[in-house]
């Protein structure tokens, strides 16, 4: 066990983003603490409050429980200086959820990455019961409106990396039973460069049928065409700009951008310098663009917040939101459409797939397919 605790503690930087490239050091654009959001004459700033009060951010990718494996002591509820995220700065940035990230170190694979999923699944429960008063889990649409019916964050725990199910269908059936929510199609056998197996193509059947949802993050092109066709429900990406701007492996080029629109898909865009850029303007420019290309109903925000990388000036922690609304407020986006990027587009997809996964009850039993059957 010594060896996979080494793994799991080997920092920050490991974060869940470990199959992307070593992002910006932090020197080179050091986020600065975010001023307190309202100010006398700061139309922009006070409209994207009153907008964020009435659809707040759904938050699509945050390393919190990667980080505090490694603390023996924190308070998210009185607010914690070793971490990015905290309930105080959640609800100053007005995050009404968030998805926590499972991922693993790049070396954890095999039967080792279902069990340390495992523990970072029961990590993920322990603290959110540790915080009742700002954190509430939750793993679909309505669980969601509930948790901020009750003036919670909801926390809905994944995308996990496709190595934490060992190839195994009951493994997946499991792990969504103890709340996984989200599974990443990629670095594996059968959701690899070459695309989709036969097997790979049986996961996703099974994904739909339990309501888990398929996130296409850092997956090659091969495999995120498959998954569109065989998925009768919405696929996420969950930390993904576009690369027209910025030629980062994990952005993605705008004809797939355009095919995750026609397929009713949600490109989540990641606050990171190392995807978007050093600036706050960087990432209302990838907004801009993705909202073009793919459609209003087909992007999203991804926080990316304690994944270890460099974050824009303006946006160094969640409690910063509310200046990104401003200036998509600036630059002529109307409250419908940020209704959809900060919260609606995500509540969509969560009720696709639940709606998908109760038709898909009705006419198919858990599947029993193994690796060996279909690609062996």
């Amino acid at each position: 066990m010594a060896d996979l605790q080494d793994d799991l503690h080997s920092g920050t930087e490991a974060g869940g983003l470990d199959d992307l490239p070593v992002p910006l050091a932090a020197e080179a654009c050091a986020p600065e603490p975010c001023a307190p959001v309202s100010g006398p004459g700061d139309e922009p700033l006070s409209r994207a409050l009153a907008v964020l009060a009435a659809h707040p951010v759904a938050d699509g990718c945050n390393g919190l429980p990667g980080v505090l494996g490694n603390l023996s002591w924190y308070d998210l509820e009185l607010g914690e200086s070793a971490v990015d995220t905290d309930v105080p700065r959640l609800r100053e940035g007005r995050v009404g959820a968030l998805l926590w990230s499972l991922h693993l170190p790049e070396s954890v694979d095999g039967d080792r990455a279902v069990g340390a999923t495992l523990e970072r699944l029961d990590l993920v429960k322990t603290v959110v019961r540790a915080h009742p008063e700002g954190l509430r889990l939750a793993r679909d649409a309505g669980q969601i409106i509930d948790a901020r019916h009750c003036g919670r964050v909801a926390v809905l725990p994944g995308p996990a990396g496709a190595a934490a199910i060992g190839d195994r269908l009951g493994i997946l059936r499991s792990l969504h039973a103890l709340g996984l929510c989200v599974l990443t199609l990629s670095g594996v056998s059968w959701a690899g460069e070459a695309g989709l197996t036969r097997f790979g193509e049986e996961v996703v059947r099974e994904m739909n049928r339990l309501g888990v949802l398929a996130d296409l993050s850092g997956a090659c092109a091969q495999t995120v065409r498959r998954t569109f066709a065989v998925s009768k429900a919405p696929a996420l990406c969950t930390r993904s700009a576009a690369r027209a701007l910025r030629p980062h492996p994990a952005n993605l080029p705008d004809d797939l951008l355009a095919e995750l629109g026609a397929a009713g898909g949600l490109c989540m865009v990641p606050l990171t310098a190392e995807q978007t850029g050093p600036t706050v303007r960087d990432v209302a420019d990838h907004l801009d663009h993705v909202r073009a290309v793919a459609g209003p109903r087909s992007v999203g925000l991804s926080g990316t917040y304690d994944t270890g990388t460099a974050h824009p000036l303006e946006l160094g922690d969640p409690s910063c939101y509310p200046r990104l609304v401003a200036e998509l407020l600036h630059r002529g986006w109307d409250e419908a459409d940020i209704a959809l990027l900060t919260w609606g587009n995500l509540q969509r997809v969560l009720r696709a797939a639940a709606f998908t996964a109760k038709a898909a009850q009705l006419r198919r039993e858990p599947s029993t397919a193994t690796i060996g059957d279909l690609d062996g």
